[in-house]
Order: C-alpha cells, then sequence, then structure tokens
C-alpha cells in the first residue's frame, strides 16, 4: 500500500498514467524504482519528484486519524465499477460506509443556483430511488446535490463525492449534512486529507460520481455547467444519462434540456429511471475496458536502440494539437507495443500529454 500511494502521489503520473506504469512494471514498487532511470531516458532534465516511503505513511497516518480508509485500484474493496473507467484514481479516501460504493448507485447532479422545484424534485427521486435499493451519489455541492443527499438519508443511503479532503467542509452551509453522511453514508475524496477544494479539482470529483453510479440524473443545469461534464463522463464511461424537463424561459433548464434533445432519457419522476436501468443493466458490455493499452503495454520488451528510433518517430509526428492513438500508430508504422511504451516514456518525461478520447498531444517547450 505505500508504494501505490508513492506512485500515485508521484509528480507527473495522474490516473491514465499510473495503470500504464502498473502494466508495464507489474508492481507499484517496480515502477518506483525504475522511474528515475526511465525518465532520464526519455529526455527529462530535472529528476522527478518521488514522495519517500515516509511521506506516504504520514499520509495513511493522518487517514486513519479521521476514521477513514485509504482504498487502492487493484484491491478490494475498491469499487469494481469505477475500477472499469480509464481514468480510475489510483487511491481514494473514504469516510463512512464503505461498502456503499460498490452497490448499486444512480447520481443525482445539477445547479446550485436551484429553483425551489428543482430542489423538490431532486429531493423526491432521491428519496424514491433510495426506497428502491439504490445507493444516491452526488458532489455535496449546494443546490441540486444537497437536495439529492437529503432526500436519499430519508429513506436509505447517500455517497458524496467530494472535491478536497474528507475532512474539509465545503460548502460551510453543509457542515452537518456532511457530517451526517460521514456516518450514515459515505464521503469519497481522491486528494488527500487537508486539502481545500480548489477549482481545478471540481471535473475531477465530477468523473469519480460518474463512474461509481449506473447512470446520472442532472435536474437544472445551465448550458455551461459542471453538471452537463458530468453528463458528458457518464456517456464516456458507458453510463446513462437522464434530464429533467424545465421551463425554455429559465437558463437553469438550458443545459438539461438540451441533454434530452440530444438522446438522454427524459426524466420526471424514479420511475422513469428504474424502468430504464432494468432495461439495460447487467449487459457485461457495461463493465468492459474499451482501451487496449493496458494489454498491449505487456509486450513492450524493446532494446534501448529500437526505443531511440522509435521515440524520434513519434516526436516527428506529434504536436500541440492532439492526435488519436491509434492514428498516430498507424502513421509510424511500427509495432503497437514499441509506439504505447514510448508514449509512457515521454509521458513520465513531461514530454507529452494523454488527453481524452484517447489522444496525445506534444507538451509545448516552457517560453515556446
Amino acid at each position: 500500500m505505500i508504494d501505490h500511494l508513492r506512485l500515485a502521489r508521484t509528480e507527473g503520473v495522474g490516473p491514465a498514467t499510473f495503470r500504464k506504469l502498473l502494466a508495464r512494471f507489474g508492481t507499484a514498487t517496480a515502477a518506483i524504482e525504475a522511474l528515475p532511470e526511465f525518465a532520464r531516458a526519455a529526455g527529462r532534465a530535472a529528476p522527478l519528484r518521488i514522495p519517500a516511503a515516509a511521506v506516504a505513511e504520514r499520509e495513511i497516518e493522518q487517514i486513519e486519524r479521521v476514521g477513514a480508509r485509504l482504498l487502492c485500484l487493484g484491491r478490494a474493496p475498491y469499487p469494481a465499477l469505477l475500477a472499469e473507467t480509464e481514468d480510475a484514481p489510483p487511491v481514494l479516501t473514504v469516510l463512512g460506509d464503505v461498502d456503499l460504493l460498490s452497490r448499486r448507485a444512480v447520481a443525482i447532479v445539477g445547479s446550485r443556483n436551484a429553483s425551489a422545484n428543482g430542489r423538490r424534485i431532486a429531493e423526491s427521486i432521491a428519496e424514491d430511488l433510495a426506497k428502491a435499493g439504490l445507493v444516491v451519489v452526488s458532489g455535496l455541492a449546494r443546490g441540486i446535490d444537497g437536495a439529492a443527499h437529503t432526500g436519499a438519508l430519508r429513506a436509505g443511503a447517500t455517497v458524496a463525492c467530494i472535491a478536497g479532503g474528507v475532512d474539509v467542509v465545503y460548502p460551510p452551509e453543509h457542515a452537518a449534512l456532511q457530517a451526517r453522511i460521514g456516518r450514515e453514508g459515505a464521503l469519497v475524496a481522491e486528494m488527500p486529507v487537508g486539502t481545500e477544494p480548489l477549482a481545478r479539482l471540481f471535473p475531477r470529483r465530477n468523473r469519480v460520481i460518474a463512474g461509481l453510479s449506473l447512470g446520472v440524473v442532472v435536474v437544472e443545469a445551465a448550458e455551461k455547467s459542471g453538471s452537463l461534464i458530468t453528463a458528458r463522463l457518464a456517456v464516456e464511461a458507458n453510463r446513462e444519462v437522464f434530464a429533467v424537463p424545465g421551463s425554455p424561459l429559465d437558463a437553469r433548464c438550458r443545459g438539461t434540456n438540451r441533454l434530452i434533445r440530444t438522446g438522454a432519457h427524459l426524466t420526471e419522476t424514479a420511475e422513469d429511471v428504474l424502468a430504464q436501468l432494468e432495461f439495460g443493466i447487467g449487459q457485461a458490455a457495461l463493465f468492459e475496458r474499451k482501451s487496449g493499452l493496458a494489454e498491449g503495454l505487456g509486450d513492450a520488451d524493446i532494446s534501448n536502440s529500437e526505443r531511440s528510433q522509435v521515440r524520434a518517430a513519434v516526436l516527428g509526428l506529434l504536436g500541440p494539437a492532439p492526435t488519436g492513438v491509434d492514428d498516430l500508430i498507424r502513421r509510424c508504422q511500427l509495432p503497437t507495443a514499441a509506439v504505447l511504451a514510448v508514449l509512457l516514456d515521454l509521458e513520465i518525461a513531461g514530454r507529452v500529454e494523454t488527453l481524452p478520447g484517447h489522444r496525445v498531444a506534444l507538451v509545448a517547450e516552457p517560453g515556446g
């Protein structure tokens, strides 16, 4: 667990890179031992910042001190449905009932500046879903999220995914609600204990909400809303998307109405959600990983000279504009495993970044 956490907190190692490193080296310990030379060979000048074992041990002590538990990707009881997403967090901190993360769940999200009707609808749907035995997942934000958690607690269980540490209260007015969820449900965080919920962390939280759930219900969302990000992430993860229709005169409903126009399930009650899930759940395709990255990386046994040739070919074809990995492999006309191995080299070296949609791009040089 110590080395798993150290690798997860290593500079430049995001969720996708973490998974690739495990596929390539087999264990977190082996990956950590190989990383310094690995990064130098790929052209990185500055040494990688890898947390010492003592730092990881202190983080685990902090987690235990607040009564929480650390879950590691690939080890029970890490939630299997979330693990199937391509960018599943390498580690999660959970305060409360860990088993709730592995139960059938539906997310409810929406506007922070929600109307009274929107809050009432969210509470009602959440309560009825909880009565039906589903766990309700949301983000503990003002408005729709808070209403969803409140409704679910009336009849069953709820999980709150938060952007900061599990011990950091946000928003302040949800202090009592957050404490209650920690006692009766579960609080889930990707970030370390004590982390303040910065704006850049909320999209990461949104992908956890979508990944834990079989479907996402959106109640009131403006055209540019974090809830629409959650809906998009749900689509990318092969989850169902539901949207409650609203007045075209209300800006808070334009996003949900657009979701319906583009294929989301029109939803008015919990029965609409349950009917669709009963029709679609149980298909193995929902739980299958589409990406073949992990499988391909295991075959990347190439010499240093061959690696240099592949690296030169890949760098010659990449630019700052995103390129599909499959397209890159076709253009290189080189073995898939070799190209994927070199992309991992370059990612660790900070010269290439992996983007959603199985795409990569060259990282611009400072001042370039």
